[in-house]
């Protein structure tokens, strides 16, 4: 292992190809630089970390240092993660994704109820409104709590906007009434589900479910609208009946090890890897709370989990090529530019790739 410290105010730990390792330092160096990254960055392909670096500060106010292992808030990465914990309850026989939602939660509206699915839910096909969007306008009513069938009642039994099935529309509300199911099917939390069928199982050392301000979670980076010319924080609280929406912590290690075990590994049954995986709605890429996308990468088409998240000043994005492991995940804590963020992604990507190439001739 090679320690590149100095200017960095975290850590890079590189393992296999110095060379290659320097043009990951050399690429990210220059984001730092020219348009003052600050978060995480994690290079690997199939279970093999390249390189992993922390820039800048996790907390600039009491002078915590951005590192490696600092947690993060995934925003929307949760609904993928999600997603993951029902695919185990699938598994398990305790769900069907195309059972009607009436089954599992009889006094929800029966006309819709009978109409929905699990797997409409979870791709954004079901046509249930997002009444969250408004709600979540109001400062005053981003912290307040909800038992969940009253946030049911609130935020996802209205109307359908189209019948399932027939188009997308990305909405919040999906979530809240998927988390009812899945709590009242297995009688826990959906915090203890996360715990029990994804922590503990794949040994996740930086990984879970929050409630409120992320801030009361140890290690976790705080979330910045900017960090100069004076720091401002950008809080954004996310209540337990949203967990599943955007609830879900980690760090860059943990969350390569979780796409790693899930699109590569045995961790879920085919049939359940090849329903996440599998894109329902191909305009919008959408498969199961989480996109797959072509894209062009180191010259090739070339088809790769394309997960994106934000919350407050949190943002971040993970991929990885399916067919061979070539990941990239990155994170910010400062409302970094999300084109940008992109573009680094594409760049490291493309650099891995060119890595691989090199080493088969050295």
């Amino acid at each position: 292992m090679r320690l590149f410290g100095g200017a960095f105010a975290g850590a890079l730990a590189l393992i296999s190809n110095p060379v290659a390792a320097q043009s990951y330092h050399d690429i990210a160096d220059r984001y730092r630089d020219a348009e003052s990254f600050n978060g995480v960055m994690l290079v690997g392909t199939g279970g093999h970390v390249e390189a992993v670096e922390g820039f800048g500060s996790a907390d600039t106010e009491h002078g915590v240092p951005m590192m490696p292992e600092t947690r993060f808030e995934t925003g929307s990465v949760s609904k993928w993660i999600a997603s993951i914990v029902i695919l185990k309850l699938v598994d398990q026989g305790k769900l069907k994704l195309d059972a009607p939602i009436s089954a599992y939660l009889p006094e929800y509206r029966p006309d819709t109820g009978a109409r929905l699915t699990l797997r409409h839910l979870m791709s954004h096909s079901s046509g249930v409104p997002n009444q969250l969007l408004e709600a979540r306008k109001d400062p005053a009513a981003r912290g307040i709590e909800l038992d969940q069938m009253e946030a049911v009642r609130r935020y996802a039994s209205a109307d359908l906007a189209f019948e399932p099935g027939t188009a997308w529309d990305y909405s919040h509300s999906n979530w809240v009434l998927a988390k009812a199911v899945v709590e009242r099917v297995t009688g826990q939390s959906y915090a203890t589900l996360v715990d029990r069928l994804l922590v503990r199982p794949l040994r996740l050392k930086n990984s879970g479910v929050y409630r409120g301000d992320s801030s009361r979670v140890p290690g976790m980076a705080a979330g910045y609208e900017r960090l100069a010319p004076q720091a401002e924080r950008k809080p954004n609280p996310v209540p337990d009946f949203m967990a599943m929406a955007g609830g879900f912590y980690t760090t860059a290690p943990d969350l390569f090890r979780i796409m790693n075990a899930v699109l590569d590994g045995g961790f879920l049954r085919p049939a359940s890897r090849a329903a996440l995986t599998t894109t329902i709605m191909p305009d919008q890429h959408y498969a199961l709370g989480g996109r797959v996308r072509v894209e062009r990468i180191a010259g090739k088409d070339r088809e790769a989990a394309w997960e994106d998240g934000s919350n407050g000043g949190f943002r971040m994005l993970a991929r990885r090529v399916l067919a061979d492991g070539h990941t990239v995940i990155i994170f910010t804590n400062a409302k970094f530019d999300y084109a940008r963020l992109g573009t680094l992604g594409t760049e490291l990507l493309d650099r891995s790739y060119a890595s691989r190439e090199q080493a088969r001739f050295e």
